[in-house]
């Protein structure tokens, strides 16, 4: 989402709270779930899982190697819910002509250097680059040049913009920008 004036062009930047995370982080907590509760039922004796008698899981080796993975599992499937919660990687892209100053805000893990905060100066922008890399892991990566710093993507590489809709928002921005277009 953008929102752009005459001088000033705002990009909204999502973080992780999409559906897609929601769903991989619950699908890992429920596996991890039942997975925990197959080695802790092998280690009873008793069917915490009714469809899974206990009697056919051994504690050792297969009891113990269920709940290391059920364990394991909670724990990543943690960090993602904490990701989603704290919305890792969400801020704006702000690009102002009149003041000639370029922002970039984005939200990082909890700490001292939770708010990511960058400011250039437009006159310091080289060019706008496509990356595009086509194939198995398909990548398109939209690049903002600066002068003394190299490159600083944009676009996230999961938003999978079609060929023609990144042209078309490199495009805008550099039209915007008053910079040319390096495709690589």
């Amino acid at each position: 989402m953008s929102c752009q004036s005459e001088n000033i062009w705002i990009e909204l930047i999502a973080g992780s709270r999409k559906t897609s995370n929601f769903f991989w982080a619950l699908l890992l907590f429920l596996g991890s779930l039942g997975f925990l509760l197959v080695g802790a039922s092998s280690y009873l004796g008793r069917n915490l899982i009714s469809f899974l008698p206990s009697q056919q899981i051994l504690f050792f080796p297969q009891g113990v190697v269920m709940s290391f993975y059920g364990i394991a599992g909670l724990f990543i499937s943690s960090y993602l819910w904490c990701t989603i919660s704290w919305n890792v990687g969400s801020g704006y892209d702000q690009f102002d002509r009149k003041e000639g100053i370029i922002c970039i805000f984005r939200w990082g893990f909890p700490g001292r250097n939770r708010r990511i905060f960058l400011r250039f100066l437009m006159k310091d922008i080289q060019s706008i680059r496509i990356e595009a890399r086509e194939g198995f892991s398909a990548r398109r990566i939209l690049y903002m040049e600066i002068r003394g710093q190299g490159a600083l993507p944009l676009i996230r590489t999961d938003q999978n913009l079609t060929p023609r809709e990144m042209e078309q928002k490199a495009a805008e921005l550099a039209s915007f920008l008053h910079v040319p277009i390096e495709v690589f």
